[in-house]
């Protein structure tokens, strides 16, 4: 089963970056820094369960993922200390915890959150290789949407 769920992160990155009409990552020199949100609806309650996620129609996952490109064309995904928070329109932040899953020689990184229906949500992530002293900054926004 995790196993499963990890497989099918790549593909979650691109159905949500395709429905939101974005860009799903942002680019550092050789790292990309893949991210995506999501209804914690789309999980199984057993994936959900496996990993301690909470599961709920005002609840979303921001997903991230590091990845390193090599001279050859080959990627690595990389572990790395991810830290971030989320804004409001009118200006309330909420700071995201990030849970580590690994798999093989990947890692992601995921993070609860609460919403309310049509919120607009600002992320800023900071994603720290293990290599590179200087975090990279991403920033993007969200509509996020109850699941009824």
């Amino acid at each position: 089963m995790k196993r499963l769920f990890i497989l099918l992160l790549p593909l979650l990155f691109s159905a949500v970056a395709m429905a939101d009409n974005q860009q799903s990552y942002q680019e550092f020199g050789d790292y990309k820094v893949y991210f995506s949100v999501f209804n914690s609806t789309f999980l199984t309650p057993e994936v959900a369960s496996t990993y301690n996620l909470t599961r709920g129609k005002d609840q979303a996952l921001i997903n991230i993922a590091l990845i390193k490109s090599s001279e050859d064309g080959d990627t690595e995904g990389l572990e790395a200390i991810i830290s971030g928070h989320s804004q409001n329109l009118m200006q309330q932040r909420k700071e995201l915890e990030f849970m580590e899953i690994k798999e093989q020689n990947t890692a992601y990184y995921l993070a609860p959150l609460r919403f309310i229906n049509e919120e607009v949500l600002h992320f800023v992530i900071n994603v720290k290789t293990t290599d590179n002293s200087q975090p990279f900054e991403v920033k993007f926004s969200k509509k996020l949407y109850v699941d009824r």
